[in-house]
């Protein structure tokens, strides 16, 4: 009974809605009938009456789709009405239709060839791109409703949006990319077929300048390739890796939801792993919290679903293979075993992927690339072996990079080898480009790498390599191979590593790691560079619980002057050794007195007159700093004594002997100089000097000759030293070789030099002793006063100053002469002055030294 009445009403309100849409469509007749005047007023009053007596009369859902039915071909002709305001009234109650009838798939025979004829052709008809928005939104809503019975107008949809997502207004592809991603859902049986058509213009609108467009167009294109045949992912890879350096965090975090759904969801994933995990991953180092946070939560879910797919193939690694290795970083989480194994499997690819882009010309993707191979590495730990040369390749272009960035990023994943990789096999290879670098440019590059890998690597495992690094470092062709401040630098930087990461244990090979440092200070010409190798100098020495750098020296010394004696018959100017033995003899102090047996015999070979001229100046000037302080450098322990008369006989005095040509000359200027240091520090005895005066003097007396101001200044204070430091212990015969050299210096160019040449005839006086006989000898002094009396009369107060000195010093050995050539030349002077000075002085000496010379 109840079923039978329920029938009945039904019939009736059928009945009902029947004779109201009849009604209706009654009062429409006349409406229907102006849609085709001429005049826009009467067809727009059509339109609006034809809204107000249908969608906003509130009519049942029954009644509607009757009335649609009906009504549906005259709207969609006003779908091409000339009027604006007409078209926008016939989109707004098609709309409001489809909203509203129960059965809104029985228009779709006649409005989707419609649509696609208007909005889906190569132009689109309609001018308006507000009515093309609402157009775009009636498809979308299309969509909603209808669902699958969309799947015959396949071809009609598509060419909408194909259209509409190029379209200029950004609302209308912003709604176009919507639409796709609804209808791809709805019909994903069919979309399939023509989803790639989608790809084209879809690609051309990933760059627009607004935000919500890309972010659109990133989702749409993540649902035509979800649901499309996947022969179109390697279209849209590169676009979306390019998205991943976008401005905006709203497109990179829809970048990484769409990667992180295609690893998840995409049925042909297994296939483009290798092509997927470099995006995902990349993200996980984002900016924005909130994307690293995303990225690592859907990385941890393909990692737990490829686990939960491949369980039978890692049963054996998920059961005992959950420990992490030793050393592991501990400020990082370790990922997952799926995670790891995803890498690993894909490793291959993926390194050669990032040696492509590690060198792009673009500076952001240098920088992403490089971040992501540390990421990289921490899932493949040990397995990163097999891959090891590609790696290291990569690692050494990378530290070339300007971009600082990037080399700071590529240092932490080679630090992450040495954290993984055992010692053995990363120093195989890495001390083998150390040694011979593949880059002439950048030979640097391998010293960099090596330093952050020993960096990585932890203490028991390093410590058995020691030696084998130090030697290698210590290697002529690694330490003294180049002179670039940069491979100084990490030069240096690995010798820190190893003093740091193996503080005591480096006391095996304190003399290799020595032999580098000295070799970066002899080679650097940064003072801040030369000032952080001797801080590691020191540091060497606290390691080993050495109080000072001497006691290191004082540890080596031997070694080192025989590892520099080795090859000291090669020397020459461009020698290191010789910019190390420089190095070693300054900073030892007084330790190189301890070792003059080493020493000298090294000095003796280097310094013969046929060897490198510019090399023999070198050590030279070196010298003659350490002989000014001998009590605290070479005649420290008081033995240079022993060797000095040597010193000066087989070495000093045969560089001194003239030869043609200016660099000669230079060379016996920094003789002399050496020579002054001599006789002025102390490490020659009085007792010595006079052994070898007779030898040097006429070295020193030619020097007095020569073209350069300099040398003929160090020859009257060589003068000068030696006849203070041998007293009156000097014969008159050698005397009397010396006073006429030193008054042609009196004539000299240089005001310097005639200063210094008085000085030395005042000592000459100085140096007279009894048993010089004033009359024998009256040529020699009446020579000498005659000389000076001239320069008695010079224009120079000053030096008339200084020569009445000299003179009243010279007077007390023939006081009689001297009055005599006084009184002779008093006359002829511009100012009898200083004679009369001097004569006065002649006649307040004792009377006893008048008479003796009178005798």
């Amino acid at each position: 009974m109840p079923v039978a009445i329920t029938t009945a009403k039904m019939a009736a309100m059928a009945t009902g809605d029947e004779h109201a849409s009849s009604e209706v469509l009654r009062g429409l007749a006349r409406h229907l009938n102006c849609l085709n005047e001429d005049n826009k007023a009467t067809r727009k009053r059509a339109l609006e009456a034809i809204k107000k007596e249908t969608v906003d009369k509130g009519l049942s859902s029954s009644a509607l789709q009757e009335v649609f039915s009906s009504l549906l071909k005259p709207l969609l002709k006003c779908l091409s009405d000339p009027m604006e305001r007409c078209r926008e009234t016939t989109i707004a109650v098609l709309t409001e239709f489809i909203r509203c009838v129960p059965k809104p798939e029985e228009s779709l025979p006649y409005l989707m060839p419609c649509l696609a004829q208007r909005f889906g052709e190569k132009e689109i008809l309609e001018p308006a791109e507000e009515l093309r928005l609402s157009a775009v939104e009636m498809l979308t809503l299309i969509v909603e409703v209808c669902g699958k019975n969309l799947a015959p107008y396949l071809s009609e949809v598509i060419n909408i949006l194909q259209r509409t997502i190029v379209d200029p207004f950004p609302d209308v592809k912003r709604e176009s990319c919507k639409c796709t991603v609804n209808f791809a859902k709805c019909v994903p049986e069919h979309f399939h077929m023509q989803a790639e058509s989608l790809i084209k213009p879809l690609m051309l609108t990933i760059a627009h300048q607004h935000t919500r467009v890309r972010v659109s167009v990133i989702e749409a294109t993540g649902a035509v390739i979800q649901h499309g045949s996947g022969k179109k992912v390697d279209d849209v890879l590169s676009h979306l890796a390019q998205r991943l350096f976008d401005d905006s965090p709203q497109v990179r975090k829809a970048v990484t939801a769409v990667v992180g759904d295609w690893l998840l969801h995409f049925r042909d994933r297994y296939s483009y792993f290798h092509k997927l995990i470099p995006l995902l991953l990349s993200t996980i180092n984002d900016e924005i919290p909130e994307i690293r946070l995303l990225a690592v939560d859907l990385w941890k879910q393909v990692g737990a679903q490829w686990e939960k797919e491949n369980e039978d193939d890692i049963k054996d690694k998920m059961d005992f293979l959950l420990t992490p290795p030793p050393h592991y970083p501990s400020e990082v989480e370790r990922p997952g075993l799926g995670c790891r194994e995803l890498v690993v499997r894909n490793l291959g690819k993926l390194v050669l992927a990032i040696t492509h882009d590690v060198t792009d010309w673009l500076v952001p993707t240098r920088v992403k690339t490089s971040q992501l191979l540390s990421v990289l590495l921490l899932h493949a730990e040990d397995h990163c072996i097999q891959h090891l040369p590609a790696l290291l390749a990569t690692l050494y272009r990378a530290c070339t990079d300007s971009e600082r960035d990037v080399v700071n990023n590529c240092l932490a994943a080679a630090k992450l080898i040495g954290t993984f990789v055992p010692p053995p096999v990363f120093l195989k290879l890495l001390l083998d480009h150390v040694a011979s670098p593949h880059s002439s440019s950048h030979p640097w590059a391998p010293l960099m790498v090596l330093a952050a890998v020993l960096r990585g690597c932890s203490r028991p495992l390093l410590k058995p390599h020691i030696q084998q690094v130090a030697n290698a470092l210590a290697q002529p062709d690694v330490c003294q191979g180049y002179q670039q401040v940069m491979y100084l630098e990490q030069l240096l930087a690995c010798v820190d590593v190893l003093l740091h990461q193996c503080e005591s244990d480096c006391s095996s090979v304190s003399l290799q790691l020595l032999q580098v440092l000295i070799t970066v200070q002899s080679f650097s010409t940064e003072p801040q560079l030369s000032e952080k190798a001797l801080e590691s100098v020191e540091f060497l020495c606290r390691v080993q619980g050495l109080d000072s750098v001497m006691e290191l020296y004082r540890q080596h010394m031997g070694q080192l002057l025989d590892w520099l004696s080795a090859s000291v018959n090669t020397w020459s100017s461009y020698s290191p050794e010789r910019l190390q033995l420089h190095i070693v003899v300054t900073q030892s102090g007084p330790v190189i007195g301890e070792f003059l047996s080493h020493l000298m015999p090294l000095l003796h070979n280097c310094l013969q007159p046929n060897r490198d001229p510019e090399m023999r100046m070198s050590i030279f000037t070196m010298l003659a700093k350490l002989l000014l302080d001998a009590d605290k450098t070479l005649d420290s322990q008081g033995r240079f004594h022993d060797d000095s008369e040597r010193f000066l006989s087989d070495i000093l005095l045969p560089n001194l002997v003239w030869h043609a040509g200016r660099t000669a000359a230079a060379v016996r200027t920094s003789a002399l100089s050496c020579l002054l240091a001599v006789l002025h520090g102390g490490a020659i005895t009085p007792g010595q000097l006079i052994c070898l005066e007779e030898r040097m003097r006429p070295q020193v007396l030619s020097a007095l000759e020569e073209d350069s101001q300099m040398s003929r200044l160090l020859a009257c204070r060589c003068l000068c030293a030696i006849l203070r430091l041998t007293g009156t212990s000097l014969h008159h015969e050698a005397l009397n070789k010396i006073y006429p050299e030193l008054l042609k210096r009196l004539d000299d160019s240089s005001e310097e030099v005639r200063g210094v040449a008085l000085q030395a005839v005042g000592l000459w006086f100085s140096s007279l002793t009894k048993d010089y006989n004033p009359v024998l000898h009256g040529a020699h002094l009446q020579l000498l006063f005659q000389q000076l009396l001239l320069h008695l009369d010079d224009p120079d107060s000053s030096v008339q100053d200084q020569v009445l000195e000299v003179l009243k010093k010279g007077s007390s050995a023939h006081p009689a002469l001297l009055k005599k050539e006084v009184e002779a030349v008093r006359d002829k002077q511009r100012s009898p002055v200083y004679c009369d000075q001097l004569l006065q002085h002649i006649s307040s000496l004792p009377t006893e030294s008048r008479a003796s010379c009178t005798e």
